[in-house]
């Protein structure tokens, strides 16, 4: 997966958390952030690897997220590993 495809679904991604009244709290707390950071840091890769990380620790998350955009379940995860700072993750 190119970078540039790993940005269209983290951004994707962003779209639908901010509009899900449930699950955009939960981030929100979870990362410290805020609802101006859902709009300023929305081009950040960083923030964009946020939103992916977090949309893929939980099954039903991804399943409706890519429901929604018409997605294959995997591209969430590959799209994070595609962004910068995936090469940190260690399962060990």
């Amino acid at each position: 997966m190119t970078p540039e495809r790993a940005e269209i679904i983290a951004l994707q991604a962003l779209a639908w958390l901010a509009g899900n009244e449930e699950l955009c709290p939960v981030f929100l707390g979870a990362t410290g952030g805020s609802g101006d950071d859902l709009r300023d840091r929305a081009t950040d890769p960083a923030f964009q690897a946020a939103v992916l990380e977090f949309i893929t620790m939980d099954d039903a998350w991804v399943t409706a997220f890519c429901d929604s955009v018409d997605l294959a379940y995997d591209q969430p995860l590959r799209a994070r590993y595609a962004l910068p700072g995936a090469e940190a993750v260690h399962w060990t």
